[in-house]
């Protein structure tokens, strides 16, 4: 047997990664909120696109090819692998989606972009939990329940769109 097989995440691994990615997320926004204003954040939907495709580019390639076979070989077909830079096309249009969704808001714009990016990370999990049955098919997932890794990914992504707020907010600055 494999010794990736045998690898599983138990749920106080979940809980303490819940605890330090909503951390994580607190440390990167608060921050971010004060520095990259509201009339700012309105007219950066350039910056905030751009900073998606960067970011989620170079994030999907190295999670697909460092985690394939520990985690996406799974659920995916191998002829996805090669593609996964492409996967700046998906995410330059949900950090699109997400800025033109908080710009018509008069809430703090970060801070909700941020709370947008969290649920944008739980309806992917959820597509990946019921459409893809990451749970079943993932062995180092087995042990865990949906709801759980659902309350994880909320934070996990919310920290993830923090950090594109901060790559989106220097591009603005050079822009």
């Amino acid at each position: 047997m494999d010794d990736r097989n045998s690898i599983r995440i138990t749920a106080q691994d979940l809980k303490l990664s819940t605890l330090i990615f909503g951390l994580l997320a607190i440390i990167v926004t608060i921050p971010l909120h004060f520095v990259f204003e509201r009339d700012l954040f309105r007219i950066s939907f350039l910056s905030i696109t751009l900073a998606s495709a960067i970011f989620w580019g170079i994030v999907s390639t190295i999670f697909i090819n460092g985690y394939w076979d520990l985690y996406y070989r799974y659920f995916y077909p191998s002829w996805i692998r090669p593609l996964a830079p492409l996967s700046f096309l998906l995410y330059s249009s949900f950090g699109f989606g997400m800025w033109w969704l908080t710009s018509l808001q008069s809430l703090p714009a970060i801070l909700t972009y941020a709370f947008l990016g969290g649920l944008q990370g739980m309806l992917e999990h959820a597509l990946a939990i019921h459409g893809l049955r990451i749970l079943e098919k993932v062995p180092l997932l087995q042990d865990l329940k949906s709801g759980p890794v659902l309350l994880f990914s909320f934070f996990e992504y919310a920290f993830y769109w923090s950090l594109i707020g901060w790559i989106a907010l220097g591009i603005s600055k050079l822009l």
